[in-house]
């Protein structure tokens, strides 16, 4: 326990109080000697107030220049006081220099990192940016201090970021007036006050090498389409031919099977294509989801080799607001790969129902099912589990990545849930507002 913990006076101030109460005595014995005992005293009290008043003048004088002059000799309680507020001050002079030189190298640091930072108050106002933010936003020192970014930065794919405190997935903007660059904004909550980093990242050369990969399979796809056409017809026509060598009839059968391949991989992409250049939200038309997932479940019962249990479980008629095409190219491309991996003893389910969180499509089945370790890539262009079985099946490794833009187009994400040599199941969820009981949009 420390000195001060233990007493509540310390030495120096109980051997003042003593100094005081013996000067009273000694003031009030020779006063009473001529009968003034108390002139004595008063006397004595206020020598006792001069003291302290010039001491306290002299204490007040340091604190106000005690950057500029050493502290006065003073003993007693006055000097205890003295050395303790020095001491206080030294040690806020030695944390003041240490803070302030963190933050020349945070500023030095900061104005060296090849991203951009902005610190943001609890109402999105600006608080401090580095260089690199200044330059890519076009942000003035002290001008734009306190003014809200929102404001600044006039872009509704970004406040909708802003308003859902980062929630949804980091925008990738595109801004010409800032030297045409694309940046990557990511949001971090930094303290409980509310304030909050936003850190932008220049992702321009990615954005273009995209747009040129983009452009070039959309164009590849259209220019493969016509010869395409050209060249199954040609097929088709041969493989009719009544007089047609057995020997070719085998090769033109196989010729025509690759030849619907390569028309299904242009029509793939040619779909994931436009979904890309579409961006933004889907429209917002009624559709049966009951009556689509009646019709795929009739489409996958027609083909050649099915699993013995294709099973529809409507648990709703409510609608989903959105795209008809965009979803029924989900759901097909669900049910499809669940029929295609699926054995013929085995079971494909199919659910549709709606809860307070939105509206829900499972495809589950009990076919050869993922590996865990492959999960993460299954929404890649051409990413195959097996690239040996796929090829032989006629898949084009396009359809989940499909299923993922366009389940973004409406609001939706994809779950996966799969165990090797048990089955998959494939979960899309949709948003309340997407969803619409069937009453309403009757009326």
């Amino acid at each position: 326990m420390s000195e001060g913990q233990g007493n509540d006076l310390s030495k120096p101030a109980w051997q003042h109080i003593a100094w005081i109460v013996g000067a009273l005595l000694a003031a009030l014995a020779a006063g009473a000697l001529f009968d003034l005992a108390w002139l004595f005293a008063a006397i004595v009290l206020a020598a006792m107030l001069a003291y302290h008043v010039r001491n306290l003048i002299r204490f007040e004088h340091w604190l106000r220049f005690r950057s500029e002059e050493p502290p006065p000799n003073m003993d007693g309680l006055w000097g205890e006081a003295l050395a303790i507020t020095h001491r206080i001050y030294r040690r806020k002079v030695f944390h003041k220099r240490h803070v302030t030189s963190l933050l020349r190298e945070f500023r030095r640091m900061t104005s060296a990192m090849p991203d951009g930072a902005v610190l943001l108050g609890p109402n999105r106002e600006i608080l401090w940016f580095n260089r690199t933010a200044g330059q890519w936003l076009a942000l003035r020192r002290k001008l734009d201090y306190g003014r809200r970014i929102d404001n600044l930065v006039r872009n509704p794919e970004f406040v909708e970021y802003l308003d859902k405190r980062g929630a949804m997935a980091p925008p990738r903007i595109h801004l010409p007036k800032q030297g045409d660059r694309w940046l990557l904004f990511r949001l971090v909550t930094t303290s409980d006050a509310g304030q909050q980093l936003l850190i932008l990242r220049d992702v321009t050369n990615e954005a273009r090498l995209e747009s040129m990969r983009k452009d070039f399979v959309a164009n590849a796809s259209h220019e493969l389409r016509s010869p395409l056409t050209v060249i199954g017809g040609y097929l088709d026509a041969l493989a009719d031919e009544p007089g047609l060598d057995p020997a070719w009839q085998q090769p033109v059968q196989e010729m025509r099977r690759q030849s619907d391949r390569m028309r299904n991989i242009v029509q793939d992409l040619l779909e994931l294509s436009r979904l890309e250049a579409q961006g933004g939200e889907a429209e917002l038309a009624p559709v049966d989801v009951a009556g689509m997932l009646a019709l795929i479940r009739k489409d996958a019962l027609a083909r050649p080799e099915h699993p013995a249990e294709v099973e529809l479980h409507l648990d709703s008629d409510a609608l989903l607001l959105g795209s008809e095409s965009e979803l029924h190219s989900i759901f097909s491309n669900l049910v499809s790969n669940a029929v295609k991996y699926t054995p013929a003893a085995g079971r494909v389910d199919i659910r549709w129902w709606t809860d307070e969180k939105g509206g829900h499509v499972e495809v589950r089945d009990t076919g050869i099912g993922i590996p865990a370790e492959h999960l993460p890539r299954l929404t890649e262009r051409f990413y195959r589990v097996d690239a040996g079985r796929s090829r032989k099946m006629g898949g084009s490794g396009l359809g989940l990545a499909i299923v993922k833009h366009a389940l973004q187009r409406h609001g939706g994400r994809l779950d996966v849930q799969s165990v090797e040599g048990r089955g998959s199941t494939f979960s899309c969820h949709f948003p309340r507002e997407r969803v619409a009981p069937r009453a309403e949009t009757s009326l």
